[in-house]
C-alpha cells in the first residue's frame, strides 16, 4: 500500500559565498511522498542533481552539483500560498 502524496514547497535560488542570495528565485509546488522525493522531481525537471546539505526539521537545504544554486524544501502549507507564480510539478 503506497503512502498518500504530500505537497511540498520548493524555492530554488542562486548562492553567493555559499549562502542563498535571492537575486533570482523559482518557486515550485511539488506532489511527492517525501521531501527527498520532491527534490528528485525538481532535479529531473531542472536537469541537475542535488545533495542535501542541511536539515532544519521542517526545512531542508539542497545544493545543486557544479552550480552556485541551492534549493529549500518544506511543507507547502507553511509558505506556498503566500506567493504568486508558483509552478506545479
Amino acid at each position: 500500500m503506497s503512502k498518500c502524496k504530500e505537497i511540498f514547497y520548493v524555492e530554488v535560488t542562486d548562492t553567493f559565498g555559499g549562502e542563498a542570495n535571492y537575486s533570482w528565485v523559482r518557486r515550485f509546488k511539488v506532489h511527492a511522498n517525501t521531501m527527498r522525493g520532491a527534490m528528485l522531481k525538481i532535479s529531473r525537471h531542472l536537469g541537475v542533481s542535488a545533495k542535501q546539505v542541511g536539515d532544519y526539521g521542517d526545512l531542508r537545504r539542497y545544493d545543486f552539483k557544479g552550480t552556485a544554486v541551492c534549493a529549500f524544501v518544506e511543507d507547502y502549507t507553511h509558505q506556498g500560498e503566500a506567493f504568486t507564480g508558483v509552478q506545479s510539478i
